[in-house]
């Protein structure tokens, strides 16, 4: 049975829960590792988070429908840009972030580097 409220609360999480790559899942088909919501008390919805290998993929994703084109056509400026969002996010912290994301931008991952150490020493 639903609780008042309990469908504004769900609409009002969905875009975090898509930000991060995420599923809402009924709570009672939630396994171990999901995030159980509840809502004045009541269980409303779980979220299943992505594996980390999956988030990577998700947030170039977003970027590329941010910016509407490939990654690989954007500037050198933009490419800088993009690559200190994805250092804010963590991105590589991941094994083969690097590689990922030089892939994802067209260029080399000596030039990601060199991305990352101008973010740096701004």
């Amino acid at each position: 049975m639903s609780v008042p409220g309990e469908r504004l609360f769900i609409d009002a999480i969905r875009p975090l829960v898509d930000a991060i790559g995420g599923e809402l899942v009924p709570p009672g088909e939630a396994r171990d590792d999901d995030v159980v919501l509840s809502w004045e008390g009541t269980e409303a919805v779980a979220v299943r988070l992505p594996h980390l290998s999956d988030s990577l993929e998700h947030i170039l994703g977003e970027l590329r429908r941010r910016y509407g084109v490939p990654l690989s056509e954007l500037d050198r400026r933009t490419k800088q840009q993009v690559v200190r969002t994805l250092e804010t996010r963590g991105a590589f912290a991941m094994r083969h972030g690097v590689e990922t994301v030089a892939a994802a931008l067209g260029v080399s991952r000596f030039t990601v580097y060199n991305y990352l150490n101008r973010s740096t020493n701004c």
